[in-house]
């Protein structure tokens, strides 16, 4: 029976079962298609006494953040834009100079970290990829190899010192063991500095029907109020937050050791607003099951109905969220004829389990097709402008999520 990764109650309450996929992120080469798939549970509980969504760690995190992880951040202009703003803006709160030293868990390639280091402030990343920590190391940013925890932590505080800034976005809901990396940071984080962390928030995720952002990546889905009690049970404290649209919705908190930077009325606020929406009680979450099933049944529809018609129907972008989409819904390349993306590390691969291809961006003029889907819709802007020529002859915009659309 499975256990809260936060306050160890025993998970009884089920809020979707999207059943059996493999890791969203285990792209295939050619010469794997052949070879069994290993699939996981996809189950997702909440938790009655602190209201942690979660699922049960079923593919370890070393599994799943391997050495060929595909993810690489910086090939999205738009989330370049935020995190250079993010950079401008805690530099001036936080009085950030050339004396500070700032820490990312969960580095990636550097996406984050160069915009302080063009600031000469020093930076250090901690990163558990291969792959995309040589890119960081490429750019000049020292990067620990590393998955972080508290052991983790004070490794780093010894050899070069506590930081003055934690940043950490989209790895909270990443994290197997949630109390040991928020000990981590207290560890790590100086006396008078300050932790912020970016996630996508609960509240959005369930008003949007964003099922599709459920993965084994993703070990939490992450409210506030659930927040505010994984770092209060591990002696910090949440001082204030801030809505930001990244991700179809995200929440950036910040975090201290407790009276060191002023209480904003932010965080009772949002805190009131998860009340008022129900948050706390649990019927809010048992809906969400009978909604991922009616985007199911449109989405195949819109799907059958274009290959009826003989029309063509490629994807674009090969994300995570895409790949819980395909998979839920029992998708092939019979259906869909191949993704585009514009990473080159997934190029030349095959999405896990449904096997369709991933492919540079001029196959799009080369074949020309009458729809294609955007599967990661928070970037919906960014890619339909970067591909409007696709009007030139007839083609068409399609999303799933929060309902199919067709533009």
């Amino acid at each position: 029976m499975a256990h809260c990764r936060s306050c160890n109650h025993i998970l009884q309450h089920e809020m979707i079962n999207l059943v059996n996929a493999p890791a969203s992120n285990s792209f295939l080469r050619f010469d794997q298609l052949d070879e069994r798939e290993s699939f996981y549970p996809l189950k997702v509980y909440v938790c009655e006494k602190c209201f942690l969504v979660q699922i049960a760690e079923y593919k370890s995190a070393g599994e799943i953040f391997s050495s060929d992880y595909a993810y690489f951040s910086s090939f999205s202009r738009s989330w370049l834009d935020h995190c250079e703003k993010y950079v401008n803006s805690v530099v001036e709160r936080f009085r950030l100079t050339t004396h500070s030293r700032v820490v990312e868990v969960a580095s990636n390639d550097g996406y984050l970290l160069q915009f302080f280091k063009n600031k000469n402030i020093p930076q250090l990343g901690v990163e558990p990829t291969l792959g995309t920590a040589e890119a960081a190391m490429a750019k000049g940013i020292k990067t620990i190899i590393r998955f972080f925890g508290e052991k983790c932590a004070q490794d780093i505080v010894d050899k070069e010192g506590k930081a003055d800034l934690i940043a950490a976005n989209n790895v909270l809901g990443h994290v197997p063991d949630i109390n040991d990396f928020v000990k981590g940071i207290k560890t790590l984080l100086h006396e008078k500095g300050a932790m912020t962390a970016e996630f996508p928030h609960l509240m959005q995720l369930v008003k949007f029907n964003q099922f599709d952002t459920i993965y084994h990546e993703h070990f939490s889905y992450l409210s506030l109020t659930a927040v505010l009690q994984v770092f209060k049970q591990n002696g910090l404290r949440v001082f204030d937050v801030e809505e930001i649209p990244t991700h179809g919705g995200s929440l950036r908190i910040f975090v201290d050791h407790g009276d060191v930077h002023p209480l904003e009325n932010s965080v009772s606020l949002l805190l009131k607003r998860e009340e008022s929406a129900s948050m706390t009680n649990l019927n809010y979450y048992t809906r969400f099951q009978e909604v991922a099933h009616h985007i199911k049944y449109q989405f195949l529809k819109f799907l059958i109905d274009s290959k009826m018609a003989q029309k063509k129907v490629v994807g674009y972008g090969a994300a995570a969220k895409g790949n819980t989409l395909l998979n839920f819904c029992g998708v092939k390349q019979d259906l869909v004829d191949f993704v585009v993306d514009a990473s080159p590390h997934k190029q030349g691969k095959f999405l896990p389990a449904s096997h369709i291809p991933v492919v540079a961006e001029k196959r799009l003029r080369e074949t020309q097709p009458d729809f294609v889907i955007i599967l990661p819709w928070n970037l919906r802007d960014e890619i339909t402008a970067q591909i409007s020529y696709i009007r030139e002859w007839g083609g068409r915009f399609v999303i799933a999520i929060p309902e199919l659309k067709i533009f």
